[in-house]
């Protein structure tokens, strides 16, 4: 990555803290300096997700200043984890270092591992915003976690156990939903779900079985590889790397396929809960047939998805190859390495052989608005997914907007998601319904336009 980047999509590595506030009562604490976690805060609150559980102001932290650049912040970081483990009920407690303390030389690991030395859930990573991303941050935590709280332990093999990796908390917005729907979609074929994050997780006795766990499943193009990577050398456990988010009836349908093809379970169990999901699935997304017959020529056809690659390339994948819309810019902004991209892209010309020029690598918001703005003020019949970056814009060519990447002021997120079958329907619906409420190029409404 050359040069500063306009209107960023993702965080430093200190936004590490949100994967720390997604795992059921952990606490991060941070040593750095004050207003780094409130910044990190007010970007992956996008939709209005709230603090967590110890989250927002909450968060203990040490403010560093200018005298720890002199005499050094251990000791204050020391005094901080004190404080939190009298104060704080948590389950797990992790350190996270910021710019101040890496330039220094704060040993973050070595001040957590004396409490960890006293039988107490302290863990502590080295998560400085010079080290790279939040996506960057997350890996650097979750595999620090392990090492230092999940430990050493022996695996007793439990069968149909799975953990599950995926979207990075707080940096894909609809994580929480994500999270939620996949483990749903594994249990159907009667696996137990480690999903780790998020209100459907069991919390940190989940993560004290991960070195227990049958396989690990990776559901991301390149965020997480390291992890699972670790855990295959630390425990010997396989793993399974799914690169497309499952989202409509076909992906879900492939993704279960692989999944039990995997986990070795009898083809003929697996055939049946797909068979099951489709019929469902199919029967509603048939009885949209009068509505585009009746309205084929009036409907939006083009798309632009903006955002990272696991939500861009899920959600194209499905307009695509189930809904027909033709795909004419997909923006990743995850920024990933040189060795991660080609991964990408390779991934996306195989999904989408016809329409491989049409993805583009680029962090800059303000990049991609000069990409797509002059295209949109052409068209009036397309779809664009992004964030508010993008939201200004689309609206004022006539185009339909939804949100997919933070940031996102203008929408509340709960449990919204699209992956898996349920999730494809709810798709369709938010594309649709918008297209009713806004209006054309010409200044019409959808509405207006059918009956000129």
């Amino acid at each position: 990555m050359n040069g500063a980047i306009s209107q960023p999509r993702f965080t430093c590595a200190l936004g590490a803290q949100c994967t720390v506030l997604a795992i059921p009562r952990a606490i991060p604490i941070i040593h750095a300096g004050p207003g780094c976690s409130n910044v990190v805060t007010n970007f992956t609150s996008a939709g209005y997700q709230g603090e967590c559980y110890a989250g927002g102001n909450q968060v203990p932290s040490t403010n560093t200043n200018e005298s720890h650049v002199v005499f050094g912040g251990e000791k204050d970081l020391r005094s901080e984890i004190e404080g939190a483990l009298k104060v704080m009920k948590g389950d797990l407690f992790v350190a996270l270092s910021g710019c101040t303390a890496g330039i220094i030389g704060d040993n973050t690991a070595s001040v957590a591992k004396s409490f960890a030395e006293q039988g107490l859930p302290v863990v502590g990573a080295e998560t400085s915003g010079f080290k790279g991303s939040s996506y960057i941050g997350h890996e650097i935590v979750v595999k620090a976690i392990i090492d230092q709280f999940v430990g050493n332990a022996k695996p007793k093999i439990e069968k149909g156990l799975v953990n599950v990796f995926a979207d990075v908390p707080g940096q894909n917005p609809f994580w929480r939903g994500d999270l939620a729907a996949l483990k749903i979609l594994l249990e159907k074929l009667g696996l137990k779900v480690n999903i780790l994050f998020g209100g459907t997780s069991a919390g940190v006795s989940e993560w004290k079985t991960i070195p227990n766990a049958e396989f690990n499943l990776l559901v991301s193009p390149w965020v997480g590889l390291d992890i699972v990577e670790h855990l295959k050398q630390k425990y010997g456990t396989p793993y399974l790397h799914y690169p497309v988010l499952p989202v409509g009836g076909n992906e879900s349908s492939r993704f279960l396929r692989e999944v039990g093809k995997f986990a070795g379970l009898k083809k003929e169990f697996v055939e049946s809960v797909i068979e099951c999901e489709e019929k469902i699935f199919y029967d509603y997304f048939v009885g949209t047939a009068d509505f585009f017959a009746t309205l084929l020529i009036n409907l939006p056809y083009e798309l632009y998805v903006t955002g990272d690659s696991l939500s861009s390339i899920g959600i194209t994948k499905f307009l695509d190859d189930e809904v027909g819309y033709i795909p004419k810019g997909v923006f990743v902004t995850d920024n990933p390495n040189q060795k991660n991209e080609d991964f990408v892209r390779r991934v996306f010309e195989s999904e989408f052989p016809e329409h491989k020029d049409t993805l583009v690598f680029e962090p800059d918001s303000e990049k991609i608005k000069f990409a797509i703005e002059p295209k949109l003020k052409k068209s009036g019949r397309a779809v664009v997914f992004g964030s508010d970056w993008e939201r200004t814009y689309t609206k004022k060519t006539g185009n339909i907007f939804l949100y997919s990447s933070a940031p996102i002021n203008q929408q509340l997120i709960l449990s919204k998601t699209y992956v898996g079958y349920q999730g494809g329907l709810r798709l369709m619906e938010d594309i649709y319904n918008t297209m009713f409420e806004g209006k054309t190029i010409t200044g019409q409404t959808f509405q207006e336009k059918l009956g000129s």
